[in-house]
């Protein structure tokens, strides 16, 4: 079923390391407000799902590989963007998105879920630099540069390998 997922740093997957990403995340994906994400476009024709997938499997992978909370920066990639609204389309009352929505998917993820002070950290701060507040963990900075990193990739128009993530996270 797994096949060899190839993400767009072209890293092979194991079976074991993906198993062990779904475990971390399991509870999340089987919320219905975290799969109504699927309902707002993020990046180009990439959806927010599919955007916090990727952000949350290589923030997974790298602080895994760096001795991180990989549990915490997975959890936290997929609620970085978890504001459940279209950017596109529906302004901020105060400011502008790229400032207001990490405060929005915090308030939103902290309904839904129990979160850690990791997990916390990376949704508010994962605009760093352009927002002021230093990230206060290791984990934070790595899901702030992945997820600027996924972006411009879906910007670019690497697709493919993003909706394959997703369907198998999903399954």
């Amino acid at each position: 079923m797994i096949d060899l997922i190839k993400l767009r740093l072209t890293l092979k997957t194991n079976s074991n390391r993906y198993d062990e990403f779904k475990e971390c995340i399991i509870d999340l994906t089987s919320n219905e407000k975290i799969i109504s994400m699927e309902n707002y476009l993020q990046h180009g024709n990439i959806t927010c799902l599919e955007h916090c997938i990727s952000v949350s499997y290589l923030s997974y992978l790298n602080c895994r590989l760096l001795g991180l909370d990989y549990r915490s920066a997975a959890r936290g990639g997929l609620l970085h963007d978890f504001f459940l609204y279209d950017w596109h389309i529906t302004k901020p009352q105060k400011g502008l998105h790229g400032f207001t929505h990490p405060y929005a998917a915090l308030k939103n993820a902290n309904k839904h879920f129990v979160l850690s002070n990791i997990e916390e950290d990376i949704i508010v701060k994962h605009m760093w630099p352009l927002t002021v507040k230093t990230p206060k963990y290791q984990e934070a900075f790595v899901v702030a540069f992945l997820d600027k990193y996924c972006a411009s990739r879906e910007i670019l128009g690497n697709k493919e390998s993003v909706y394959r993530l997703k369907r198998e996270v999903l399954d």
